[in-house]
């Protein structure tokens, strides 16, 4: 997907991106060639067009009529073995039909690096180990609220010091007063993944609202380019809405929603997996025009 222009302040969809992203949802318009599509996209290998007819309840005829129009669109591959065609989904549209939605929805756009409307009564400095009875009360206020992570008690500074990466741990203060971290954990102690992190933002709830997490992840987002780090995740429950829109605003994409992946309380929960790369470290897919197929 190209780089979206900028009219004003809102961005848009390049032209020739959204005609062929249109011709694609317009071949799924008709609920035969999803289901059609899922089948072939989920078999082990090619399939005839007799067992899709078999599989869906549909007469061959029909499953050939609207096997034709996927593999117009690009969708699938049709290939004459003997007497039968063979239907493969084109390999392509496993992230290429994907990133199309994502495009369309946003999720891809790309972003500054931050906000530039930061408030002037924040301040954002490296954390300290005496900030650690502040940075505990304010985790514990964030366990409270029961949407912003799996923990149910609040780590020991010792544990917190421990996995958090030295020079990429901030505080935000208020009149002197200490009202929110940031934090960066690495994902994994293998060379190759040196430079990804997992982050988190914690605001006090005295001070929700004004600006705090806009700053402290502008400090982080800035401190990790500068420092080392290519990659930034994180994973956000779906109801956190406000942070949700915070970590999109700073260039972070979505990269999916895992479902049912940790019990909470008892609860199944879901979590938003949200990425951002460092610029020079984008891959090419994230900027390339949407031509031919899939």
């Amino acid at each position: 997907m190209s780089a979206p222009p900028l009219t004003g302040s809102l961005p848009t969809l390049d032209a020739a991106d959204a005609e062929t992203y249109a011709a694609w949802f317009a071949c799924l318009a008709e609920p035969a060639r999803v289901r059609l599509l899922h089948t072939v996209a989920t078999a082990p290998g090619a399939v005839t067009v007799g067992e899709l007819a078999d599989a869906l309840g549909l007469r061959q005829p029909t499953v050939s009529h609207h096997l034709r129009k996927l593999a117009e669109a690009g969708f699938v591959t049709l290939t004459k073995s003997g007497t039968s065609t063979r239907v493969m989904v084109n390999p392509d549209c496993c992230s290429g039909l994907p990133h199309a939605a994502d495009a369309v929805m946003g999720l891809l756009a790309a972003r500054p690096c931050c906000p530039a409307d930061l408030p002037a009564d924040v301040a954002v400095r490296a954390m300290a180990d005496t900030d650690f009875p502040a940075v505990l009360r304010i985790y514990a206020e964030g366990i409270a609220t029961g949407n912003a992570t799996f923990e149910t008690e609040t780590p020991s500074a010792e544990a917190l010091d421990a996995k958090w990466l030295p020079g990429h741990r901030w505080v935000a203060e208020i009149d002197g007063e200490v009202v929110g971290w940031a934090a960066a954990t690495p994902v994994s102690s293998r060379p190759v993944y040196a430079g990804v992190a997992e982050t988190s933002i914690y605001v006090s709830s005295a001070a929700r609202g004004r600006g705090v997490g806009k700053v402290l992840l502008h400090r982080q987002v800035t401190a990790a380019d500068s420092g080392g780090l290519w990659t930034l995740q994180t994973a956000i429950f779906p109801e956190n809405k406000a942070s949700l829109a915070l970590h999109h605003s700073a260039g972070f994409r979505t990269l999916g929603v895992r479902e049912r992946i940790g019990r909470h309380h008892g609860v199944w929960r879901d979590t938003v997996m949200l990425e951002r790369r460092r610029d020079d470290t984008r891959a090419a897919g994230d900027s390339g025009t949407a031509e031919g197929g899939c």
